[in-house]
């Protein structure tokens, strides 16, 4: 694979995980606070990228260097991709030339579209992927609420509800497969056990004490599963699936409120959540008290068009 057409200076390498996790998580907060935005970084969403099944890490991730040494930016393709320069190296011509070295990877891969998510607090940001070919494909609204006034009344009748058993076989097959099966209309691709568990599950973060199952006749109808916020007040729901034979029971709902109650026991103030405008689900959540606290938007290129 050729290497990116780089201005003068600057050298691009293969990533080194264990050495290179604390500069690219340095690289992501400082782009993050740049756009104003001051939550702590995810530490595992490196490891998140890197497992992804069928990214090979040393072909299919690259890393920038300034001429001092320092991580000025870094990208990676596996279908979706992801191109982050760092705010004191931006308007050199580095996002170009990472957007075309993605590009000629996925090309190699045989991938026929990619897909990226921006900021839609950067319209620099957006305005180069326009410039490269990407159009808009889907919102995504990230959501909160007070914890304050939040009830936990009883499950629909007919549902009984659990935390799920973090660590047992059964209960995360099973959650595999409805979550699975819940997004296959709007997923790039199914997953596999290991890569979705490495996701959902297999993380440092992973609240399994905010994670409810909820059953109807023995079998799983739906799953909340959240996150920790390491040095943060909010709790986040990371995936809200239910299973397509019993939706419109309120079960969404009541797991909803099963997850912030829990999250309000644990001292948090707010509970926060993503949905996109594939799902159809943002009505849900506004009618339960949550309002928009931003948006990024998920463009993508078809590279089978001439």
């Amino acid at each position: 694979m050729a290497a990116p057409h780089l201005p003068a200076g600057y050298t691009a390498h293969p990533i080194d995980p264990p050495a290179d996790r604390p500069r690219l998580h340095d690289l992501v907060t400082a782009g993050r606070a740049a756009l104003g935005l001051t939550e702590a970084v995810d530490p595992g969403a490196l490891d998140i990228v890197l497992k992804r099944d069928g990214l090979d890490p040393a072909a299919d991730v690259l890393l920038v260097r300034a001429p001092d040494g320092e991580l000025a930016a870094w990208a990676w393709t596996d279908r979706r991709t992801g191109v982050e320069v760092h705010p004191a190296h931006r308007g050199r011509g580095l996002g170009s030339a990472l957007l075309d070295w993605t590009e000629r990877r996925a090309r190699e891969r045989g991938d026929t579209a990619l897909t990226q998510t921006v900021e839609d607090l950067d319209p620099a940001a957006t305005a180069l992927l326009h410039a490269h070919g990407y159009r808009p494909k889907v919102t995504n609204w990230l959501l909160e609420i007070p914890l304050d006034d939040v009830e936990l009344p009883p499950p629909p009748d007919g549902v009984t509800v659990r935390p799920i058993r973090a660590g047992d076989p059964a209960d995360e097959r099973a959650a595999h497969r409805l979550g699975e099966a819940a997004f296959a209309d709007w997923q790039e691709r199914p997953k596999p056990f290991e890569e979705w568990a490495a996701f959902h599950l297999h993380r440092a973060t992973f609240a399994p004490e905010r994670s409810p199952l909820a059953f109807v006749d023995g079998r799983l109808a739906g799953l909340l599963l959240a996150l920790e916020r390491p040095g943060r007040t909010d709790g986040y729901v990371q995936t809200l699936a239910v299973d397509r034979e019993f939706r419109h029971r309120g079960i969404a709902r009541h797991l909803l409120r099963y997850s912030f109650a829990a999250c309000r026991r644990a001292g948090l103030t707010h509970g926060t959540l993503w949905t996109h405008s594939g799902t159809g689900a943002l009505d849900l959540y506004l009618k339960i008290g949550m309002t928009v606290r931003r948006t990024t938007s998920v463009v993508g290129k078809d590279l089978t068009a001439n």
